[in-house]
């Protein structure tokens, strides 16, 4: 990728985010053998830029939104609403409703009142309930805020038959950036009791959601694709056994797209301030870096600097805010200077997503190596013909 960052530098200015589409094809093709008869929804809010859903359309990709914005989009390239699953379990009524209008059928529910606003109006609709997990080996736990417990679930599940929707079955999410396989199956464990329970008692479950949260490479041992669809079949083969017919879906989002980009920044001050050393960044929290507020570990490189010595440094974006700052404490080189290109390896997923024009600094765009390609063999036709 270094070259391509070379080249990119020849047709944009830092901040950018320089993306392979070819990564994207080799990750889908990964998870489809890895889960063997999934359904693969790629959760949009990873990187919605239309380049990748028009290639992961073409791959045969199903897509997971979480809003009327996302749905447009996919809309706008020709994806059908049937291809749709409608994962925020926090939707507009209105949203629901054009959801329904342009053909989803399939929604993620984890209360009473989503049941309801669904029912109203999206009647008829397939409903997956969510239930919550600890989060406790993921990088970035996601279940305060969503999910809840299996005895709810249940009761939810009975609820929604009520409002005459569909019970199709549960998902779950076990963490974004989850470092340990065994996740899944302590998840899905815990959803064999609930279709179990469900079942006997006469709901016809048929759907299992393993989510996402399948890793990356970044600083820290990462298990395979592989490694971890044989716990998902392990553990479905263990607790699901009894479900003829059960069809699985996964809600791919960081794994899809964030080996794909390396976000290049620029180094515009290095200083000193009561014995602390600092380095700013042209791009920070509010600029696409927004996940290591929560200390997420992007691996950092300065371009042709990797092996002078390092020393301790505070790396912070260029607003005039205080909370614009990436680490508190990071080893950087020595020699680190103005102009230095600073990269974000594996940053292809939420960055541009997380965006604001916050100081009227406009946020990183997108290159693409395919757009680099296809200049550099232009160049070439050119030279071929002096």
């Amino acid at each position: 990728m270094e070259y391509w960052v070379r080249r990119a530098l020849e047709v944009t200015k830092t901040p950018f985010l320089l993306f392979d589409l070819s990564v994207v094809e080799k990750k889908f093709l990964e998870m489809k053998a890895a889960l063997k008869g999934a359904d693969i929804y790629y959760a949009v809010k990873a990187n919605s830029h239309p380049r990748i859903l028009s290639l992961l359309a073409k791959l045969g990709c199903n897509f997971d939104v979480a809003s009327k914005g996302e749905i447009e989009k996919l809309l706008a390239l020709g994806i059908s609403g049937k291809r749709m699953s409608f994962g925020n379990t926090i939707k507009k009524e209105e949203d629901i409703a054009f959801a329904y209008k342009n053909g989803i059928r399939l929604f993620a529910v984890d209360s009473e009142m989503e049941i309801e606003k669904v029912a109203i109006s999206a009647p008829g609709s397939r409903i997956f309930v969510r239930i919550a997990t600890d989060g406790s080996d993921a990088d970035w736990p996601l279940s305060r805020k969503f999910g809840t417990d299996p005895d709810h679930a249940l009761d939810l599940l009975f609820y929604a038959a009520k409002m005459k929707l569909i019970p199709a079955g549960v998902s779950f999410h076990v963490g974004s950036q989850n470092l340990n396989p065994e996740s899944w199956r302590k998840a899905i464990s815990v959803a064999g009791k609930i279709f179990k329970k469900a079942m006997r008692s006469g709901l016809n479950l048929f759907l299992l959601n393993v989510g996402g949260g399948f890793p990356v490479q970044h600083r820290k041992p990462i298990p395979t694709m592989e490694e971890i669809g044989r716990v998902i079949e392990e553990a479905i083969d263990e607790n699901l056994w009894f479900v003829h017919g059960l069809k699985l879906i996964s809600e791919p989002g960081r794994y899809m797209v964030g080996e794909a980009g390396w976000l290049v920044t620029k180094v515009l001050l290095k200083s000193e301030r009561n014995g602390e050393k600092w380095v700013y960044l042209d791009a920070g929290v509010f600029h696409g870096l927004a996940e290591t507020m929560q200390n997420f570990e992007y691996e950092v490189r300065v371009l042709g600097k990797e092996n002078d010595e390092l020393e301790e440094y505070h790396l912070a974006g260029p607003t005039c805010d205080s909370v614009d700052v990436i680490y508190d404490r990071i080893l950087l080189p020595k020699t680190i200077t103005l102009n230095d290109l600073v990269c974000f390896v594996n940053a292809g997923a939420y960055t541009v997503e997380y965006n604001t024009y916050f100081n009227g600094i406009e946020p990183p765009k997108m290159v693409f190596v395919e757009e680099l390609t296809e200049i550099s063999l232009e160049e070439k036709m050119k030279a071929s013909l002096l």
